[in-house]
């Protein structure tokens, strides 16, 4: 393979080694084999690290750009990248790494006119995740793509549920008109990390710490079914309606304010991924393309620790 330079590279040598065996490979493929598996990769995350338009990657690092776009292209589709993130999750629950109390939010990323200038049929899917990926991509695509407007113009909203640590651990991309709390089940149900040793996979997690935009009786309701610790303070108008009912209002639902001060990690991990320029504003103009990218910065970021 010829060397990419490093500064170009996203991946390190040991980071490669970890991932390079859960990639698709060429055995049993038709068609032309995978060539330099590792320089297409490493130009699908310079892409986004950078912001840089498709057909402007440098050739002489990436090769042709036409390769690099069809490679993210496939791996979008086929979920690749959500099974990379799946294994990487297994081994670091297997070795005790995982935090979980998770921290969920959303966060609006502008869309860029590139990625807006396309038509944004309705479909019956509401948002882009790992659930999805084995449908068609008619099925796939959510409610315009994942655009929509909002207060800021027209945008992409990504939801977000990360671990004690700020690590993600599950990832939903819709509209940015989307409610948070209405896609709140979405987020917990894509959260699913097998156990290396056998057994059933984990998806509860022990606590979900959200601001106030997820202080609803129906999340309240169903987190108490599942037997998930709710750390969400309630509205100011919860309140004092509480308040004016006086006896016949209960009692408040308890707080941990401990715990509710580690919620700061997930805005802390947004703050990293939009370093990234190309998920700070999206370019794309399919959401699972774009969320891919978004997996793939989790990706890495797991592999950082």
């Amino acid at each position: 393979m010829r060397s990419t330079g490093s500064r170009y590279r996203v991946f390190t040598d040991e980071q490669w080694q970890r991932i390079e065996p859960l990639l698709p490979s060429n055995q049993g493929r038709r068609g032309h084999p995978f060539g330099e598996h590792r320089r297409v990769v490493e130009g699908i995350a310079f892409r986004y690290r950078t912001g840089t338009p498709w057909r402007d990657l440098p050739r002489e690092q990436f090769g042709p750009w036409q390769t690099v776009w069809k490679r993210h292209r496939r791996y979008a589709a086929d979920g690749t990248w959500d099974r990379v993130l799946t294994q990487v999750l297994a081994e670091a629950d297997a070795a005790g790494m995982i935090d979980w109390s998770v921290s969920v939010d959303a966060t609006i990323a502008r869309a860029h006119q590139h990625a807006t200038n396309t038509t944004r049929p309705r479909t019956r899917t509401q948002g882009a995740g790992a659930n999805h990926k084995k449908l068609p991509l008619t099925e796939v695509e959510p409610p315009g793509h994942g655009i929509g407007r909002s207060r800021g113009g027209l945008t992409t909203k990504i939801h977000h549920a990360v671990d004690g640590r700020g690590r993600p651990r599950a990832t939903i991309v819709t509209g940015g008109q989307r409610n948070d709390g209405a896609v709140l089940a979405q987020v917990l149900a894509e959260i699913h990390v097998p156990r290396t040793g056998g057994g059933r996979a984990r998806s509860r997690p022990e606590a979900v710490i959200a601001d106030r935009a997820y202080a609803t009786g129906v999340i309240r309701t169903e987190l108490r079914r599942r037997r998930i610790t709710a750390v969400i303070p309630e509205k100011r108008d919860q309140i004092a309606a509480r308040a004016r009912r006086g006896s016949r209002g209960g009692r408040p639902p308890r707080l941990d304010e401990q715990a509710y001060r580690g919620r700061n990690v997930v805005e802390r991990y947004f703050a990293l991924a939009k370093q990234w320029r190309g998920l700070a504003t999206r370019y794309d103009k399919l959401a699972i393309t774009y969320r891919a990218a978004v997996t793939i910065c989790a990706i890495l970021t797991w592999l950082r620790t």
